[in-house]
C-alpha cells in the first residue's frame, strides 16, 4: 500500500514512453494522490505521491507548446487532487481514531460482562471459548461463568433465546444474578430460583419500556433461557440442575485405559427458564464424580447445531475425541482444537452463537470412600 502510488507513477511514465500510438497518458498522473489517500490514508503518503507525480511531469527533453500546456494542466490537476486528498485524509484519520476508541470501549464493556475465566479455582482448572454470530459483537446470547464459593466451585452455562447483540441484555441479567446468588445461597436450587426471578424481572422491566399497546405478557411464550448449573464439591462429586440445556461430556483422565467422550445425562432436564415456573421441589441430580485428571466439557446448542454447506451437523463427540487424542492436552488447547474444528466444519461465519467450557479436576486423590463421611446431595441451609 505504501509503494502503490510510486508504482502507479512508474506505470504511467512507461506507458507514455513506450506507447506505439503516441497516445497521451500523462494526465493519469493526477490520480496518484488519490491512490495514496485511498491506500494508506496518511497525509505523508499523499504529499509524497503528489511530489512523485509532479516530478514525473518534467519532460525528459524539449517539448512543443501543446505538450507543455498539457503538462501544466496536469500539474494543476495534481495539485488540486493533493489538496482534496490531504483534507480527506485528515478527516479519515480522525474518524478512524474515534472508531478505534469506541471499539475499545465496546470490547471492555463486553469483557466485563463475559469476563475471562481464571485458569484455576480451588483445584479445578478452567478454559472457555465463545463466538458470537452478531457482527461486531464479542458476546451474545451464550453465557458461562465459574465461581469458587464456600459450597464448592459453581459453574453456569446458559443460552438465551436469540443471538448477538439483541440477547446481550438478558445474558447480562442472568450472569449478574448468578454472581451474587452463587455466593449467597447455600442450596443449588435456590441459586436457580434466583436466576428465574432475575430473568422475569429483566423481561418485565424491558417490556415496560416498549411502546403503548405492547402486550406485557407476550414474553412468557417467546423469551426463555436454557441453563445448566453445576456444583463441584470437595471430593470431586458433581451435582447438576438442568433447564433445557445440553448435558456435558466427560473425558477420562486416563484416555489410554478409559472410554472416549461420554455424555452424562442422569435424567430428563427441566423446561427452559421462562417457559414454565420451576417446580416447588427441586433436587440436584448427581452427575458424576471427577477423579484427578478427569475433564467435563460443557457447551451450548450452537455447537451441535452447526452445519456445513451440505447441511450436515457438526460431529461434536468425534471432534472432542480427536482433540483429546494422545497425551492429555492443556485445557485451553483442547477447547481451541474443538473450536477450530467447528469453524472448519461450517466453512465461514457461524449463524448462531456457541460457547465451550472445560473444567478438569487437578486436585490430589481424596481419601478412600470408607474414610469419607457421608454427605447428602443437597446441602442444607
Amino acid at each position: 500500500m505504501f509503494v502503490l502510488p510510486g508504482l502507479w507513477v512508474l506505470a504511467v511514465v512507461l506507458w507514455e514512453l513506450l506507447s506505439p500510438l503516441g497516445t497521451q497518458f500523462i494526465e493519469l498522473l493526477a490520480a496518484t494522490p488519490a491512490i495514496a489517500c485511498a491506500g494508506t490514508g496518511r497525509r505523508q503518503c499523499v504529499l509524497l505521491g503528489g511530489a512523485c507525480a509532479l516530478l514525473a511531469l518534467v519532460p525528459p527533453g524539449p517539448s512543443g507548446r501543446a505538450a507543455a500546456s498539457g503538462r501544466i494542466g496536469t500539474c494543476g490537476a495534481v495539485l488540486a487532487v493533493v489538496a482534496a486528498s490531504y483534507l480527506i485524509s485528515g478527516r479519515t484519520r480522525r474518524l478512524t481514531g474515534e472508531l478505534e476508541r469506541a471499539r475499545e470501549v465496546a470490547i471492555t464493556a463486553q469483557t466485563v460482562l463475559l469476563r475471562p475465566l481464571p485458569p484455576r479455582l480451588d483445584g479445578i482448572a478452567l478454559a472457555g471459548r465463545h463466538v458470537s454470530a452478531g457482527e461486531g459483537a464479542l458476546v451474545g446470547g451464550d453465557l458461562y461463568d465459574a465461581l469458587g464459593t464456600r459450597y464448592g466451585v459453581r459453574v453456569l452455562m446458559g443460552d438465551v433465546r436469540g443471538h448477538g447483540l439483541p440477547a446481550l441484555g438478558t445474558a447480562a441479567a442472568l450472569l449478574g444474578s448468578f454472581r451474587d446468588a452463587a455466593h449467597d445461597e447455600a442450596r443449588l436450587p435456590d441459586v436457580l430460583r434466583r436466576l428465574e426471578r432475575s430473568l422475569h424481572r429483566h423481561l418485565r422491566e424491558r417490556d415496560q419500556r416498549q411502546p403503548a399497546g405492547f402486550d406485557g405478557d407476550r414474553w412468557d411464550a417467546e423469551e426463555f433461557a436454557t441453563v445448566l448449573l453445576l456444583e463441584v464439591r470437595a471430593e470431586g462429586e458433581v451435582v447438576a440442575l438442568n433447564c433445557g440445556h445440553p448435558w456435558p461430556h466427560r473425558l477420562s483422565g486416563r484416555p489410554a485405559h478409559g472410554p472416549g467422550p461420554a455424555v452424562l445425562a442422569p435424567g430428563d432436564p427441566l423446561p427452559p427458564l421462562g417457559v414454565f415456573p420451576l417446580p416447588t421441589e427441586l433436587s440436584p441430580l448427581p452427575l458424576t464424580r471427577l477423579l484427578p485428571g478427569d475433564v467435563l466439557v460443557l457447551h451450548t446448542d450452537g455447537v451441535e447445531d452447526a452445519r456445513d454447506a451440505t447441511g450436515a451437523f457438526f460431529p461434536f463427540t468425534g471432534a472432542l475425541a480427536e482433540a483429546a487424542r494422545g497425551a492429555p492436552p492443556a485445557l485451553a488447547t483442547l477447547v481451541a482444537r474443538v473450536q477450530a474444528a467447528l469453524l472448519r466444519h461450517t466453512g465461514g461465519p457461524v449463524t448462531d452463537d456457541f460457547a465451550l467450557l472445560a473444567l478438569r479436576n487437578d486436585r490430589g486423590p481424596g481419601p478412600p470412600a470408607a474414610a469419607r463421611p457421608p454427605r447428602a446431595l443437597v446441602a442444607g441451609p
